[in-house]
């Protein structure tokens, strides 16, 4: 078939359902025939209103009385009733275009809302790599939605960091790996889409001309002289050619069925001449139509909502596609029927839809608190780098939240969105602004280090010790009071800092320890008096066992001092001596001041006027407070009702004040030997 004769035969087509009633008139040989009756669209015909035809036998004042009698709530019913089936209409439309649509309701459509960019990224990628082109279009429209809106979150954010910083608005760009990343993938899929939309384009428009081709051969069945039998088995034929014909575009389609339909009606009003063909079809049909009243009644029982709509959709094609009309007298009763569980299947999606409109009031609600919270931050001075880095934290914790909640009522959507973003960008204001003031004061800090590390390198090298040390302890000293400096230079001018530092100490503690050659193998030889000590064992003998521990100790003393850093040796020589003295059955007080000669020794040794002092003061303070001690146990005995031994508690109480005693002694006995230097 040409261009043109295809153009021709679809507005031929027009042309008949535009003159549906004419030909109706024209071919119907009985006026008031059950024939005629048969030509009725049961498809799209509602039930009978006997009002209305009441009307057609009345005068037209009649029939505007009786109409103006008509109650508002059968209109508002009749309008609803309309509404539901102008849905069902379009969607039936929609979905006969792509014979793979209701495999598309089966793919999940998650909560892309609270999903981050990357996540959103993945989702649409395993779209891609696991469905069906034609399958994917609403999930990825979602996904592309919310991934625009948090990118232009984000990028708003960066274009306020650099306008902040100083940058020129004219210059700013802004892209991130993950925004190519998906640009890549939504690539791919608009060329996977619009391929597969042009071959469904061509296949669309082949099944259009093969349609068009049948309903030309029934129009052409009409009319001939041949067999009432061979017409009928061969009408068969053709309507199992229309079914298998498949989708044609959505815009021809209601065209092509009205028009398919209206010559099934003059074939049928052909057929009353042989009533046994047309009866034998009548019953099939309402077997048929029986069948889908009964899983329409199924379907309103349903408690997943979406999938009953969608088993309706496809009960309401058959109903107009694949089965023919009934007889009169059961045409009015199955269509009420098929009606009323239609009705109950809307009424469900209605309260189903009202309780997902409650559940938005509630997430509603709920990213109001969130942005009530932001708010709440948004407005508070930022005084400090660490109150910064927590509001933040809590932004960020908020910012998720408020992707969680779930959505909001498409009428405020945008404006909870739009005041959603307004109040983080106003604390993301303050913080920038906050921190371009703490970076000046960087630049500032930054000059003031940059000063020691020149004191610090021009003074590496110098042979003055006694006179440089002090300025290198000052310089570091003053380096720590100094704030922060910007991040790039700090790693820099750090090293430059401390290597200067570091060279000047080591050249330092290398003469000092040549200086101090004899502490260090004094050092050595109490390391190895130390090992020699641990290693002891004990006679059983406490005489000998005692000359023994005093002979180390004594050893111990004339080895002498060892360098400042290293003294910490002394404190695990006296654990070793209390693990001996241990052994032994002597006097606590005995073994103390035994130990104790070691610490005189250091004090001695190292004459520094200010470490004696400081002992000094210690033991004045132990032996103060040890007394005070005393006298409150000694307080405490006359509360007792019960003083004699007899009393548990009241022996321990003497027992407490004897080791008191006996400790204020050894205290007493350390000052006495501190103060004899």
């Amino acid at each position: 078939m040409s261009e043109k004769e295809k153009s021709q035969a679809q507005q031929e087509h027009k042309k008949d359902l535009n003159s549906l009633p004419a030909t109706d008139e024209a071919n119907t040989t009985e006026s008031n025939s059950d024939i005629e009756q048969s030509m009725i669209d049961e498809s799209q015909k509602e039930p009978t209103n006997t009002k209305n035809e009441e009307l057609n036998s009345q005068s037209e004042d009649e029939a505007e009385t009786a109409e103006e009698n008509v109650s508002s709530e059968e209109k508002v019913e009749a309008t609803e009733e309309d509404t539901h089936q102008s849905e069902l209409d379009d969607a039936i439309a929609e979905d006969s275009e792509d014979e793979d649509a209701h495999e598309r309701h089966g793919i999940e459509m998650k909560d892309y809302h609270a999903m981050s960019m990357s996540e959103l990224v993945k989702e649409l990628s395993s779209l891609l790599k696991n469905e069906k082109i034609q399958l994917i279009k609403d999930h990825v429209k979602e996904i592309k939605t919310e991934f625009d809106a948090k990118f232009e979150e984000e990028m708003e954010q960066k274009k306020e960091d650099f306008l902040e910083e100083g940058g020129n608005i004219i210059d700013f760009h802004y892209s991130s790996p993950i925004k190519k990343e998906f640009n890549s993938i939504y690539f791919d899929y608009k060329e996977k889409r619009n391929n597969y939309y042009q071959q469904l384009k061509n296949n669309l428009q082949k099944n259009l001309e093969e349609r068009l081709a049948i309903i030309e051969e029934l129009k052409g069945m009409i009319g001939t002289g041949a067999d009432m039998g061979a017409n009928f088995n061969q009408f068969k034929e053709l309507q199992e050619r229309w079914k298998k014909a498949g989708p044609v575009p959505r815009e021809e389609y209601k065209m092509v069925w009205n028009t398919y339909h209206h010559h099934v009606e003059n074939f049928y009003d052909f057929l009353h001449l042989d009533r046994e063909f047309r009866d034998m079809d009548f019953k099939h049909n309402l077997e048929q139509k029986l069948k889908m009243i009964a899983r329409a009644e199924e379907l309103a029982e349903e408690t997943n909502i979406n999938r009953a709509f969608r088993e309706l959709q496809m009960l309401h094609k058959m109903w107009k596609e694949d089965v023919g009309p009934v007889a009169k007298e059961y045409r009015e009763d199955i269509w009420e029927k098929f009606s009323a569980a239609t009705k109950k299947i809307h009424e469900n999606r209605q309260v189903h839809f009202a309780e997902l409109d409650q559940e938005k009031e509630k997430n509603l609600e709920a990213k109001l608190q969130i942005i009530g919270a932001i708010k709440e931050i948004a407005d508070k001075e930022i005084t400090s780098h660490n109150q910064a880095q927590q509001q933040i934290k809590k932004i960020e914790s908020f910012r998720d939240q408020f992707f969680k909640a779930g959505k909001v009522p498409l009428k405020v959507n945008e404006d909870t969105w739009k005041i959603f973003k307004e109040n983080v960008r106003n604390f993301n204001r303050k913080k920038n602004a906050y921190y371009k003031d703490l970076k000046k004061e960087q630049y500032k800090n930054l000059e003031r280090k940059l000063e020691l590390v020149e004191i610090a390198e021009d003074n590496k090298n110098n042979e003055d010790f006694k006179a440089t040390t002090p300025i290198m302890k000052k310089i570091q000293s003053n380096w720590r009071e100094i704030g922060h400096v910007p991040r790039k230079d700090s790693d820099k001018i750090w090293k430059r800092f401390k290597d200067a530092c570091n060279h000047y100490f080591d050249r330092v503690h290398s003469v000092k320890n040549e200086e101090n050659k004899e502490e260090n193998e004094a050092f050595d030889k109490k390391k190895e008096l130390l090992d020699a000590t641990k290693s002891l064992e004990l006679q059983s003998k406490p005489e000998e066992d005692l000359k023994l521990i005093k002979t180390k100790i004594s050893e111990w003393k004339e080895i002498g001092r060892v360098p400042y850093n290293k003294r910490y040796i002394e404190g695990k020589f006296n654990k070793v001596l209390d693990q001996l003295f241990s052994q032994l059955d002597i006097g606590r007080k005995e073994a103390e001041m035994m130990k104790y000669e070691n610490r005189v020794q250091a004090l001695d040794a190292a004459h520094d006027s200010r470490q004696i002092e400081k002992e000094e003061s210690f033991l004045r303070k132990k032996i103060s407070e040890t007394k005070a001690e005393i006298t409150q146990l000694e307080n405490n005995m006359q509360f007792f009702s019960n003083a004699d031994e007899s009393n548990s508690l009241f022996r321990e109480v003497l027992k407490n004040i004897e080791r008191h005693k006996v400790q204020l002694e050894t205290w007493k006995a350390k000052l006495k030997k501190v103060k004899s230097l």
